[in-house]
């Protein structure tokens, strides 16, 4: 059994981190948790956007979602906290018009993490 957090702030981050899961990803024997982060300089909905992407292209694995407000940082790892699981997926960047490379978040998590991360890639929009 292995249990993933997806870390996500955006559609577009969670539809990468579907699309990874894919063949990976056993319904019945794996958890995914998403944590959806709302970051105070993003639009409001797209946090609760990407949840519901999260239940909708997870379905089979029955995905937990929540969502935070907050510093995503401090966010993402209080949940890596939280929930303890083997594997953190996380997009390069938010996953907006005009975003590129690896983000900031990205980056603290990867040197903070204490278990693998995986940085998924974002379509180009």
């Amino acid at each position: 059994m292995t249990e993933y957090l997806v870390a996500t702030s955006s559609v577009h981050v969670t539809a990468a981190a579907a699309d990874y899961l894919r063949d990976r990803l056993d319904p019945s024997d794996d958890s995914v948790v998403v944590v959806a982060v709302r970051d105070p300089s993003a639009p409001s909905r797209d946090a609760g956007d990407a949840a519901n992407v999260a239940r909708s292209r997870l379905a089979a694995a029955m995905p937990t979602t929540e969502t935070r407000d907050g510093d995503p940082t401090e966010e993402v790892l209080a949940e890596i906290d939280d929930h303890d699981p083997d594997t953190v997926l996380i997009g390069a960047n938010r996953g907006t018009e005009g975003a590129d490379g690896v983000g900031e978040t990205a980056r603290a998590v990867l040197s903070a993490a204490s278990r693998p991360v995986v940085v998924v890639p974002l379509p180009d929009l």
